[in-house]
Order: structure tokens, then C-alpha cells, then sequence
């Protein structure tokens, strides 16, 4: 066997034979004495066939799936003609309202059908329901009635529609934070709940000329100094009182694209929310029947 090994290295075709490495050759396999004495080819080869493997599964994808991964991996800036016959999605805010959401941006499905949220995969009205939001699951068509029946609202930072936010400049994002303010600040609701670490980081870039250091961020309620639509001026709020800004909570994205916390994570993060929002509903009806009576 040794000098069969000798004979084939010492000829021109043994030698190339040793650097042809193709997928036949493996199926077909080397005899033992050169697998012995090519240790560093038999391991080249062994990694070619592994590349040439993973590329072969790659061209049998389905070209659909193939051209959808690159597409997610090549999503950036979309002009606004791109989403040009898409309508923007209409603000649901009015006076007196205990909360209003803040979204970052609507979706194309959202701003397709024109009502909030309207993705399958958004998780935003289950956890509305699952945090005490609402007494049942509402569906995206009920947006405009959340003023009615739970007096909360709605808005976004951007109200131009995109596949995803990497197709908002960022020049986009930094104007979307005075429109938001002056709108708190024209309707003067309890609160504000940013839903999304994104949203509230691009405020905060804003506001103070910088990223939000991970020592920063929080979950939940924010400082009071935090409080939107706020202003040096003295206003007043429905009720008659000095009106000191909205306060902020910020809450878990509700994006189906969003998967680095589970479903019982984010309700965890929502819930505190939903509380104080069922404490203030009761709050009011408590006020209202005192006046009455």
C-alpha cells in the first residue's frame, strides 16, 4: 500500500489529483494511506465540502425566500415617493384623554387599511387587553372608538408610512419630536406611552444632543423632568389646573419583528401601566358621580 502511495505522489496526475478537491471526489472517498499522509489537504477538503454543502442548500431555497432575505438585509432610506400612495394615518387625540400612544412610525399594512396596529403579527391590542388596557381584545378597526370607550389615543413620531424604520432618515426621526410635543401639548393627556426603546432613545437624541447611555434607559415611568409637551409658560389642563407636562412611560415595542423579549416579558413591562390607567378611569367616575350627586 506504501509504495502504491509512492508511485501515484511521484506522477504528475497523482499530484493534482492530491489539490482536486470537488464534491465527486468525496462521495467517492480517498484511499486510507493518502488520507494518512495529506492531513492538511484531507482538512482543506473537508471545509470545501462543508462551504460547498451550505451552497448547494442555499440554491435549493425557494428563489421567494432567497429574495426575501436579501431584502431584509439591504433595507435602508426610502424616499417618501417610494410610499407615495399610501395615506398617512390619522391622528386619534382629543381633549381630557388619560393616555395616548406613541408609536414610531405606521407600517404599510397599517397605512393601507388606515387603522392603528393593524399587522397580524403586531402584538399592541392583545397586550392592550392582557395589561387591563381594555376589557376585551379590540380590533385595529375599533382604533378610532379608544377615546369613547377608554379615553386613550394615538399618534407616531413620523407619520409617513415605511416597510420598516430603517426607511426613515434620520433627519425624519429628530423633526418627528416637536410635531409630537405640540400635539401633547395642545391636548393635554395624563400621560404619554412610547411604545418602543427606539422611540423614546430617538426623543431623547433630541432633546439632548446624544444617545441614550444603556445606564439611562428604563422601562416604565420616567423622571418627571422627562414630562412632554411642557413649557415654560403656565397652561392649564381640563380640570383647571396648572398643567405640568404629560407623564411618560415608556413600554416594550409591539412589533412582531421585535423578538428579543417574550410575550409574558412585555405584558410583565406593560402591566404597571395598565394599572394606573384602571386607577384613573375609576377616579374619574368617581369624580363624576360626586358631582352629580
Amino acid at each position: 500500500m506504501e509504495e502504491e502511495q509512492d508511485n501515484s505522489a511521484s506522477s504528475f496526475n497523482g499530484r493534482l489529483d492530491k489539490f482536486q478537491y470537488t464534491t465527486k471526489r468525496v462521495d467517492t472517498g480517498f484511499d486510507r494511506s493518502i488520507s494518512i499522509t495529506t492531513t492538511k489537504s484531507t482538512r482543506a477538503l473537508r471545509s470545501s465540502s462543508k462551504r460547498s454543502s451550505t451552497e448547494t442548500e442555499s440554491s435549493n431555497l425557494p428563489q421567494s425566500s432567497q429574495l426575501a432575505k436579501r431584502r431584509r438585509a439591504s433595507s435602508k432610506y426610502a424616499d417618501p415617493s417610494k410610499y407615495a400612495h399610501l395615506e398617512h394615518l390619522k391622528d386619534i387625540l382629543e381633549p381630557n384623554l388619560i393616555c395616548v400612544f406613541v408609536g414610531f412610525n405606521p407600517g404599510v399594512r397599517t397605512a393601507a387599511e388606515g387603522h392603528a396596529y393593524a399587522h397580524p403579527s403586531n402584538l399592541f391590542w392583545r397586550l392592550l387587553h392582557s395589561s387591563g388596557l381594555t376589557d376585551r381584545r379590540c380590533k385595529p378597526e375599533e382604533d378610532r372608538d379608544l377615546p369613547r370607550l377608554y379615553a386613550m389615543g394615538n399618534t407616531n413620531l413620523v407619520s409617513r408610512p415605511t416597510k420598516d424604520t430603517a426607511e426613515l432618515s434620520k433627519a425624519e426621526m429628530a423633526a418627528g419630536t416637536p410635531v409630537l410635543e405640540e400635539k401633547i401639548r395642545k391636548y393635554k393627556p395624563e400621560a404619554v406611552c412610547i411604545v418602543g426603546k427606539s422611540i423614546w432613545e430617538s426623543i431623547w437624541r433630541y432633546r439632548y444632543g446624544r444617545n441614550l447611555k444603556p445606564s439611562e434607559f428604563k422601562y416604565g415611568w420616567q423622571d418627571e423632568k422627562e414630562n412632554m409637551g411642557k413649557t415654560d409658560a403656565l397652561e392649564i389642563d381640563a380640570e383647571g389646573e396648572a398643567w405640568q407636562g404629560a407623564k411618560v412611560f415608556v413600554t416594550t415595542s409591539t412589533s412582531g419583528l421585535a423578538a428579543s423579549l417574550k410575550p409574558a416579558e412585555k405584558e410583565a413591562i406593560w402591566r404597571p401601566f395598565g394599572d394606573w390607567v384602571n386607577e384613573r378611569r375609576a377616579e374619574r367616575i368617581r369624580q363624576t358621580e360626586s358631582n352629580i350627586s
